[in-house]
């Protein structure tokens, strides 16, 4: 009798209690926002959306719509040209670290991390964080293969 109110009780509790849904990975996360648009269409057309719905971890800098819209006029329309298609993988996976690296991990700290690209990053979070220059402007964005800090400007390598 005890066995089976026990039984019943931890039922009902584990019914009762929310269920954490599986987050989702990194280019999903980032379609759902709503404010990565250009990015999202940069990434299917220098065709890394297999490689960021992968396994990861990764960590993505991600630039807003505004910071694609900063960019001389004209800049983004080029890029997503076919015959362009080496230059944009190199600038997307330059805002790409092959790593999880949330902003505790960082915190205070002035670091060089290697990009997916090959070159790398200089992050400075002595005071806020800063990306080569660029604001992180929201950080931790969690996604099931890796996370995603957004940044306030395209971030163009050497």
């Amino acid at each position: 009798m005890f066995r089976r109110t026990f039984i019943g009780a931890a039922a009902a509790l584990a019914l009762a209690l929310p269920v954490k849904a599986q987050a989702a990975d990194i280019v999903d996360t980032a379609v759902s926002a709503g404010s990565f648009n250009t990015l999202v269409a940069a990434v299917q057309a220098a065709g890394l959306v297999d490689t960021l719905k992968g396994d990861g971890p990764f960590t993505v800098f991600a630039p807003t719509d505004e910071a694609f819209a900063a960019l001389p006029e004209g800049t983004v329309e080029t890029l997503l040209l076919p015959e362009n298609k080496d230059q944009l993988v190199s600038i997307l996976t330059y805002h790409v670290v092959p790593a999880k690296i949330m902003s505790g991990d960082i915190a205070g700290k002035r670091a060089k991390v290697l990009t997916v690209q090959g070159d790398r990053l200089n992050v400075n979070a002595k005071n806020g964080v800063k990306v080569n220059g660029a604001n992180v402007v929201q950080a931790d964005i969690e996604a099931s293969n890796g996370v995603i800090h957004v940044v306030d400007e395209v971030i163009i390598p050497d």
